[in-house]
């Protein structure tokens, strides 16, 4: 299976409000599941996926739930580096879900090059959702928080 079919697959998924599905194609095997969150997971057997192939079902938007809309704000990865939810691995995490933050708060860490660099709010509201985990490697642009303004 090439990049085009596996996107191909995840619109599919979309119209038809899929969480999972699975497909075997001779002795390739691939499922693809939906997380909160996140776009498609890929489970492969019997086939090598790239790792273009793996951010390309990261990247392909999941669709919306019906009858919810939301105005929410993304805080996205500024730098390429290593994810950290709180200042050291044994301290409370900066934010949690449900929380109350202001413009200014510092909500995680990205390492980069050795260099420990606070990503702060610039809005004032409550997390939604936290989309990236704690050792995780991530891209600029990346979102890594969602936020609903206050």
């Amino acid at each position: 299976m090439n990049l085009k079919e596996i996107k191909e697959i995840i619109s599919l998924m979309n119209e038809h409000s899929l969480t999972e599905i699975e497909i075997e194609k001779g002795d390739q095997k691939i499922k693809l599941k939906k997380s909160a969150g996140a776009g498609a997971e890929i489970m492969t057997e019997g086939m090598a996926i790239s790792p273009a192939m793996q951010r390309a079902a990261v990247e392909v938007p999941l669709a919306k739930p019906k009858g919810e809309v939301r105005n929410l704000i993304e805080i996205k990865a500024p730098i390429v580096g290593t994810f950290y939810r709180a200042p050291s691995p044994d301290a409370a995490p900066f934010v949690e879900v449900d929380q109350e933050i202001e413009v200014g708060h510092v909500v995680c860490i990205i390492e980069a090059m050795k260099l420990m660099n606070e990503i702060k709010s610039e809005v004032k509201g409550r997390v939604v959702d936290i989309l990236a985990e704690n050792g995780d490697p991530v891209e600029f642009g990346q979102i890594l928080f969602l936020i609903e303004p206050a």
